[in-house]
């Protein structure tokens, strides 16, 4: 009787390591078969995000003045309007024109280091990239000009959308200190127009997405003028950020010290 019960045991421990085997061969010819990102793949996603930030923004130094209208269920439309001053994707102004009883604060970002300047505070108080400016803009929407300093990409597939084809992207961020810690990103493939993205905390918590629309002519090639920036925790609230006056400047570097803040108008 006992040989039985050890017998019994023995078959039941072959049969479960067996099936335990097959179970876990799907996942293993899965992971087998996924593409692995070679040196020329990430090149080629390197090269897409870089020509996208071309469209969205001037590699020389620009202005551009911009004004969020941010609306949520129930609320009254809230409008504020700034002016943006930026030189490469490390160097940026942010100046606060309206509301009138916040004109005079200035956000001033080198590399990813973030400062507010308020008239009535002797010193500028360090901020992160991450921290919410208003509505769904977050202070790196308007202080960073570009993703491609900010991420490392990976192409992930082409998506068939209105008889148009994208290039579907995730940018994950190179350190804490971004704005976003992951993106999914698609761009039109054949002029590199920025169309869509999804932006997500360091949990994989997706936070909030953004449309690119209306393309225009400024400086030289069409960019979009309006992202519509919408809440995807709560819904129903959504920012839109209309871009405006855009010109090309040439801004020498003292601009963008805390010690010449006070000089700016």
């Amino acid at each position: 009787m006992e040989i039985m019960t050890i017998r019994h045991h023995a078959v039941n421990s072959v049969r479960n390591l067996l099936l335990a085997t097959l179970f876990a061969l799907p996942s293993a010819l899965h992971a087998a078969e996924a593409p692995v990102q070679t040196a020329d793949d990430e090149g080629e996603a390197r090269q897409i995000v870089e020509k996208a930030d071309l469209v969205r923004f001037p590699a020389e130094g620009f202005q551009v003045d911009v004004t969020i209208t941010t609306t949520g269920s129930g609320q009254t439309a809230e409008v504020r309007k700034y002016r943006v001053l930026s030189k490469g994707n490390a160097n940026s102004v942010v100046m606060i024109t309206e509301p009138a009883s916040e004109r005079g604060q200035i956000l001033l970002m080198k590399n990813r280091d973030l400062w507010i300047f308020m008239p009535d505070v002797s010193q500028p108080i360090r901020l992160s990239l991450s921290q919410r400016l208003t509505g769904q803009v977050a202070n790196g929407d308007l202080a960073r000009a570009n993703f491609s300093g900010d991420y490392n990409a990976r192409l992930l597939r082409s998506e068939r959308i209105g008889g148009e084809d994208y290039h579907v992207l995730e940018l994950t961020g190179i350190d804490r200190g971004v704005t976003y810690q992951r993106v999914i990103y698609w761009v039109r493939e054949k002029d590199f127009w920025p169309y869509r993205a999804e932006f997500y905390s360091l949990s994989n918590r997706l936070l909030k997405t953004c449309r690119y629309e209306n393309f225009r002519t400024v400086e030289g090639r069409k960019r979009p003028t309006r992202l519509v920036m919408e809440d995807a925790l709560r819904g129903g609230e959504q920012s839109v950020l209309e871009y405006s006056g855009m010109k090309l400047r040439d801004l020498p570097d003292k601009i963008f010290t805390k010690d010449y803040l006070k000089k700016l108008d």
